[in-house]
């Protein structure tokens, strides 16, 4: 039986969910490869993966697809990383560059303008360079690590998080991990649910932390504090049922103003759905 694909984020907020593959002996049940969150999703699409770290935008586009229940990349306060940035105030904003690295981002971002900011904009993908997005456009949607490294004394800053807790009081959820339905039945020895929640749980433990802590605070250039800070206050790791409400309702205003298509109910593997309280 050949091992089970996975396409991970090389971003700092998957290194905890990631730990139990990279520094336990799980991994070599496993080929794993790191891509942008697009393209774990793209990756699954295609068949060339089997479990993606997902942007929460793919699964409502992406067919057959099945959650892994309990774990998330999701926020219940700002997150720090997923930022609108601009040289003028949000009022003198007409055109926005959308980062092309994440679904959700940009279909939040659409959400926030349609429903509370303010509609009138234009957007426009874009890669993830601040000052080539702020030299054409009035704004720029910067995701993950880059959004980290900017400095927001020099800018006008939205963490569009803590926008969306705002007008809505959810938590938001940004990625989950799912499995393709046609991979299932070459797992049958492993209890995947198990394998991801227990790798999730041993790389928030202190001593892991304190590893990635020293690991990827020189390669983001921040402050050891700072990226300690952002793993376990601003980054929650669970999927509980806060966050599923939270998760509806971004589908459902994603939907109404045309940022998504409707998204099917969610598809746990297993029994947990029932489970989640």
């Amino acid at each position: 039986m050949r091992r089970l694909r996975i396409s991970a984020i090389s971003y700092l907020n998957t290194a905890p969910l990631m730990w139990d593959f990279e520094h336990g002996e799980v991994g070599s049940e496993f080929d794993i490869s790191y891509t942008l969150p697009s393209d774990c999703a793209c990756s699954l699409e295609a068949g060339s993966a089997d479990i993606g770290i997902i942007p929460a935008a793919a699964y409502a586009s992406v067919p057959r697809l099945m959650v892994l229940p309990g774990i998330a990349i999701a926020s219940r306060r700002p997150v720090r990383s997923i930022l609108l940035v601009s040289k003028r105030p949000l009022e003198q904003i007409r055109t926005v560059a959308l980062d092309t690295s994440s679904m959700t981002s940009v279909a939040l971002t659409k959400i926030l303008f349609a429903k509370w900011l303010g509609g009138d904009r234009k957007f426009t993908p874009m890669a993830p360079d601040i000052n080539r997005m702020l030299a054409e456009h009035d704004a720029g949607l910067v995701i993950g690590d880059p959004a980290l490294q900017i400095d927001r004394s020099r800018y006008f800053t939205l963490d569009l998080a803590e926008e969306w807790i705002r007008y809505t009081g959810k938590p938001f959820v940004f990625a989950f991990w799912a499995v393709r339905q046609g991979s299932l039945q070459e797992s049958q020895s492993l209890d995947l649910a198990e394998v991801f929640q227990r790798s999730r749980d041993r790389g928030l433990e202190p001593a892991s932390l304190d590893q990635i802590t020293r690991e990827w605070a020189p390669r983001l250039g921040l402050k050891e504090r700072d990226v300690r800070s952002y793993l376990t206050e601003n980054i929650y790791y669970q999927l509980d049922a806060a966050c599923l409400e939270g998760l509806q309702l971004f589908y459902r205003h994603a939907a109404e103003i045309g940022a998504l298509p409707v998204a099917p109910e969610i598809d746990f593997l297993g029994a947990a759905k029932a489970a989640i309280v």
